[in-house]
């Protein structure tokens, strides 16, 4: 990829992960981002079986483990707070419900964008306008630069991606909505927690605290079970409303962790979404991640899959050898079964995080209490480290001796 030009939009995970591999491979690259710079904090990322791998490969996997949140487990509680059920992070090898490398997202991009700023051009306060693929490359406008032309243009934008609605038209017939709506804030630990995360929940709705910074903060979180409802993911003061309205009566420490959302700087909430889109790319323009394949939170599994679709992306357009449209579909081809795996698990996943009934809750508690014994222990912590484990990395590193010719 000696010199190609690529445009990715999108700085979040997905995106800066990209442009680190494909300097390696010798792109030109460029990222533009809507937002005025870096997103800081956010919820808390797992990175997950075969994309460890990826950060070995990286070079970047000591800063990431440096950085990561303490997680030792998770225990589901009562509304006096007394522990009911517990799991623990060595249980299932670091691929459990809660993973060996726990950051926080703004924490990992952070990372990801110190070790490329010197060589790649990040943009930042703009956004793709136009789109149009020509013989000598895609001419794009964006919404206050002057329009430039590259060869390749990759939309790591995300769940709302508008590169996929430049791509193949508006509107999101391919989102699937899970019944679940998800919410993430920063509060205080107020509880003392250290290096674990608590679990409460009523018929329909779930909170939880994750200890975060050295403890001296939590995760906070609300999911809620519900049919799809229209709102403007935009709108914070509306989704905090929300929110209010969701956890109202709620028990445990639902009421403190509640009033603290209006003062959280990194406040999150979206509906639990796959995105099922039949290709990933047309032509020279394409998507990676959550624009792309967004499995949703509730697969446990976003930020892998993002990590794992830059290294194979980037791989792939490299060993394409100028055949840009061709790389993009072996991209494809060779991540998508995987991913479809994962996204095959998720709707479960929310039903267990947050059960409709008493009955469910009271379900969800003995089957935890019983991994603790074998062998459902064995099948359980066998069927979940098989997927997370069960793509095989390919080798690019002749790739890069390539570049370097």
């Amino acid at each position: 990829m000696l010199n190609a030009k690529v445009l990715i939009s999108g700085a979040s995970i997905a995106g800066p992960s990209l442009a680190h591999w494909l300097t390696r491979y010798g792109a030109v690259v460029t990222v533009v981002e809507s937002a005025p710079a870096l997103r800081a904090g956010g919820q808390l990322v797992d990175v997950r079986g075969s994309a460890r791998g990826v950060l070995d490969r990286s070079g970047l996997a000591d800063a990431v483990r440096a950085a990561r949140t303490g997680a030792d487990g998770l225990s589901f509680v009562d509304t006096h707070g007394r522990r009911q059920a517990s799991v623990h992070a060595d249980d299932f090898s670091g691929d459990g419900p809660v993973a060996a490398i726990e950051i926080l997202r703004g924490t990992l991009s952070r990372i990801f964008y110190d070790a490329t700023s010197e060589v790649v051009e990040y943009l930042f306060g703009d956004r793709i306008t136009g789109l149009d693929e020509r013989a000598d490359g895609v001419h794009v406008t964006f919404e206050t630069m002057p329009a430039r032309v590259f060869d390749v243009v990759i939309g790591a934008d995300g769940l709302h991606s508008s590169v996929r609605d430049l791509l193949f038209g508006p509107g999101n017939p391919r989102l699937r909505h899970l019944g679940t709506y998800l919410s993430f804030w920063t509060a205080q630990n107020t509880a003392g927690l250290e290096n674990w995360t608590e679990v409460y929940s009523e018929p329909g709705r779930t909170i939880l605290t994750r200890a975060i910074r050295d403890n001296t903060a939590v995760m906070a979180a609300l999911s809620f079970r519900s049919a799809e409802f229209a709102y403007d993911y935009r709108d914070s003061g509306a989704l905090k409303a929300v929110v209010r309205s969701r956890a109202a009566g709620m028990g445990w420490q639902a009421d403190t962790l509640i009033r603290q959302i209006d003062q959280a700087p990194d406040f999150y909430f979206d509906s639990c979404s796959q995105v099922l889109q039949p290709r990933w790319s047309s032509g020279r323009i394409g998507l990676v991640g959550d624009a792309a394949y967004c499995a949703s939170p509730l697969s446990g599994h976003g930020t892998t899959m993002a990590l794992m679709g830059a290294y194979i992306l980037a791989g792939e357009l490299a060993r394409a050898e100028g055949d840009f449209a061709a790389g993009l579909r072996a991209y494809d081809d060779r991540l998508r079964p995987w991913i479809t795996q994962i996204q095959t698990s998720a709707p479960g996943n929310g039903k267990t995080m947050t059960p409709n009934t008493a009955l469910g809750i009271e379900f969800r508690r003995r089957m935890v209490q019983l991994q603790e014994h074998q062998p459902v222990k064995s099948l359980v912590r066998r069927a979940q480290i098989q997927m997370s484990n069960a793509f095989a990395l390919p080798d690019y590193t002749r790739l890069e001796a390539t570049r370097r010719r």
